[in-house]
Formats: structure tokens, C-alpha cells, sequence
């Protein structure tokens, strides 16, 4: 069977993104699968694949923000700033000492747009190169600063009568956000050295780990024939774009690639903002985006098949 839609899956420790795709294109049986944003290893949580020509989506599924819900240890840091890698620094047990006010404060005042300099251990490539590759090397070079946005911090808990205070909380961010960065920053705020001991992404845009599959359960239901009833059609993940209904002769319009007169679309978006296009039976035609200039809705990905509509109403 060829699915077609976003398999939200609970990406289980130890997987890499790209394990979790090569997996489910074996248990599947199908080629065209894509991943809409990469987790570490040793970080579990909400992975959403998108299957057959869901995969046109997964440049905006990517572009979404995404919740986290981290653990922090302050008083010593290390090289890849989580807990798998070699330790740098460390103070004596019971050395930091901080009160519930002070670790409040400080991780409200993260929310809003942040620098943050991207990790030595981290995909961004810098003159052609990977920087983990460069720190693999035992080299270190100067990262710029990049802006990303903290759009809200929760404590989940705090436990500071530890040797080595431990801080949870739940994050929502831009994409690009480096939690574990954002973990030593926040201990630097502090006053304290800082690492990330723990990391799961609980939402990537609309997507909840509560909706979230195990590899084994999806396994399971592929082999019943009940998978594709969990399985999130591509439209109903980018629901923060606007919608509209179009003529059938429209819709049919669309579907052959030409532009659609914008005056007969109820909505009024901002130049080139995507939106939502549907024919009068509720059908998906794809994502349009907007001319001002010219008036029109113009094709940006058309999901719908020119034998999918047969009338012009």
C-alpha cells in the first residue's frame, strides 16, 4: 500500500533522523518519505515523516515552531553541551546555590528574539564544513551569532537542593533553536557553568507527542491494514495558513498550473502569503500564493490531480 500524508512518529533514543526514514521506507515498503526536521540520537519525541507527495511540504512543516521540554544540571559543562559528551568544567558538589526567584527570573527573561552562537557539535556548515566534523578534527573556530525566537518558557521543575542543581522546563521556538545551547546560556545567566541532561521534542508546529506513533505500534498497524487511518492528510499540518474555497472552474483552472483572480477569494492576505485553496466539495487543490501586483493566486505546490475534479461548477 503507498500512503500519502504526515506519519507523526515518536522518535525513539538512539535513532538518527535518517535511521527513523530508512526504517519506515522497510516497513512501508515505500521510497518517497522525508523527515521535517532533524533530533539527535540520544533525543526522543515528535518526528513527523511526510510519505509520497506529502514530501512538496516538508519545507513548510520545517519552518514551524517546535516545543521542547528540557532538564539542565548547573555547576559543569561539557565540550557538545549535553550530557553525552566529555566534561570541561565542574565545580565542587554544593558550590552552585540558587533560589527559585533567581532561576524564574532568568528564564523569563530568554523569552523574546535571542542570539545564540550554534554549537562546535552541530550541522551548520561553516566554509564547506559541518562543524561537528571540524570539532571531531580537535579544531575550534568563531561562530557567528544567530537570531532565533523564544516564544515562551515554562518551569516544569526545579530541584535545587541538589549537589548539582537541575532545572526542567518546556520551550517554544523558531526553528533553528539549539536547546542544549540554550541550557548553557541560561546557566551563564545564572553565573554557573551548565548542561543539557535531558530533551524531548513534545510538538513540531501542530503535531503533539500525544499523536505521536512508536516505530513498533506503526509497524503493528501497517500490518493490520489500519495505519493509514492515523496518518494526518499534508493540509490539515500547515493549518496556520489561511483557507479558501474556490469555484469549481477554478479549482480546475488550478490544478492546470494558471493563476486564480484574487477578488473572488473571501480572504484578503498580505503579499506573498501562502494560503489554502479547496474546491467546492472540500478538496484539497494545494498551496497558492499571493500577487498583489497582479491580483491573483498564483501556483506554489498543487496536490490535487487534473482527474480529481470532473465538473466545472
Amino acid at each position: 500500500m503507498i500512503y500519502e500524508g504526515v506519519l507523526p512518529v515518536n522518535k525513539p533514543a538512539g535513532f538518527t533522523s535518517h535511521d527513523v526514514v530508512a526504517k519506515m521506507r522497510r516497513i512501508l515498503g515505500m521510497k518517497r518519505i522525508g523527515h521535517t526536521g532533524t533530533l539527535d540520537p540520544q533525543v526522543t519525541g515528535v518526528l513527523p515523516l511526510c510519505l509520497g507527495r506529502a514530501t512538496r511540504f516538508v519545507e513548510y512543516i520545517q519552518e514551524m515552531p517546535k516545543q521542547y521540554e528540557a532538564e539542565l544540571c548547573i555547576g559543569y559543562s561539557t565540550d557538545t553541551e549535553d550530557w553525552t559528551g566529555e566534561t570541561i568544567e565542574r565545580l565542587q558538589p554544593g558550590q552552585a546555590v540558587l533560589t527559585e526567584e533567581q532561576v524564574r527570573g532568568t528564564l523569563a527573561a530568554f523569552v523574546g528574539t535571542i542570539d545564540q552562537v550554534p554549537p562546535m557539535y552541530s550541522a551548520v556548515k561553516v566554509g564547506g564544513k559541518k562543524l561537528y566534523e571540524l570539532a571531531r578534527e580537535g579544531k575550534e573556530i568563531e561562530r557567528k551569532a544567530r537570531k532565533v525566537d523564544i516564544y515562551e518558557i515554562e518551569t516544569l521543575g526545579l530541584d535545587l537542593q541538589a549537589e548539582y542543581p537541575r532545572i526542567r522546563f518546556r520551550a517554544l521556538c523558531s526553528k533553528g533553536t539549539y536547546i542544549r545551547t540554550l541550557c548553557v546560556d541560561i546557566g551563564k545567566a545564572l553565573g554557573y557553568p551548565a548542561v543539557m541532561t535531558g530533551l524531548v521534542r513534545s510538538r513540531s508546529g501542530s503535531i503533539s507527542i500525544d499523536r505521536c506513533m512508536s516505530l513498533e505500534e506503526i509497524e503493528s498497524l501497517h500490518r493490520s491494514g489500519k495505519l493509514a487511518d492515523r496518518i494526518i492528510p499534508a493540509d490539515r499540518v500547515v493549518t496556520h495558513l489561511p483557507e479558501c474555497t474556490v469555484s469549481g472552474k477554478e479549482a480546475i483552472h488550478a490544478i492546470q498550473g494558471k493563476t486564480i483572480p484574487l477578488p473572488q477569494c473571501p480572504i484578503s492576505p498580505e503579499a506573498g502569503e501562502l494560503i489554502r485553496m479547496y474546491d467546492p466539495q472540500g478538496t484539497f487543490v494545494g498551496l497558492f500564493r499571493v500577487d498583489r501586483e497582479r491580483e491573483t493566486l498564483r501556483p506554489e505546490k498543487v496536490f490535487a490531480s487534473s482527474g480529481s475534479r470532473n465538473d466545472a461548477d
